[in-house]
């Protein structure tokens, strides 16, 4: 049972990672908001967040994580299906 303890706090450690690399290149505007980049980030780290929290039983942090994957997904698909001119990938 620690083995799968240990894995689930990867998961978490990896995901906050993400959001923390992830929010240092949005301030020292190396992403911009418009990359799916930087949605895909957010994605990875917040669903590592999530599974790590639902093991954990934090529900507020787990859901907060789950809303925060939603919003990367919608605006990852947005940006996909925006003209090519527009898609800014970096």
């Amino acid at each position: 049972m620690i083995e799968f303890l240990n894995i689930y706090s990867l998961l978490g450690g990896v995901g906050m990672i993400l959001i923390i690399i992830n929010y240092l290149l949005l301030s020292n505007k190396k992403l911009k908001t418009s990359y799916v980049l930087y949605h895909l980030l957010n994605l990875f780290g917040a669903a590592g967040i999530a599974i790590s929290t639902f093991v954990t039983q934090s529900w507020p942090a787990m859901v907060l994580s789950l809303i925060f994957s939603g919003i990367s997904l919608f605006y990852i698909i947005k940006i996909l299906g925006t003209k090519t001119e527009y898609k800014e990938f970096r």
